[in-house]
C-alpha cells in the first residue's frame, strides 16, 4: 500500500496540487475536526466508490491510519483502484507535526 507523510500532504496543499482528499472517519469525528477533505465514512466507502477519482492522486485518511488503510484495501480489491495513498499517522500525525490547532482526540 502506498503511503504519504503529513509533510508530503502539506506540500501538496501548499502547492495547490490537483488531488482528492477523503476522510473515512465517522461524521461526529469529522465535525469535531477535519482537514477539509470529503467525508465518506469507512462503512459506506464501497457504496460511494463512484465519488472517488481514478484520474488523479487520492489521499485517504482517518484518525491514525488504520481505517484508511482498510478502506484502501477494500477499494483496490473490489474496484481496482491504483491511485490511492494512505496518510501515515492520520489526522493525529497532522495535528502533531503540521498544525497544532487541530484538536487531538
Amino acid at each position: 500500500m502506498k503511503e504519504i507523510s503529513v509533510q508530503e500532504l502539506k506540500a501538496m496543499i501548499d502547492n495547490k496540487e490537483d488531488f482528492q482528499l477523503i476522510d473515512v472517519r465517522r461524521p461526529d469525528e469529522y465535525n469535531f475536526c477535519n482537514l477539509g477533505g470529503e467525508l465518506i465514512p469507512l462503512d459506506e466507502i464501497l457504496d460511494h466508490a463512484d465519488k472517488i477519482s481514478k484520474d488523479k492522486k487520492v489521499v485517504i485518511h482517518c484518525r491514525s491510519g488504520a481505517r484508511s488503510a482498510n478502506a484502501i484495501q477494500q477499494l483496490e480489491k473490489h474496484f481496482g483502484f491504483t491511485n490511492l495513498y494512505n496518510l501515515k499517522g492520520g489526522i493525529l500525525a497532522y495535528s502533531r507535526e503540521i498544525d497544532s490547532s487541530i484538536p487531538q482526540y
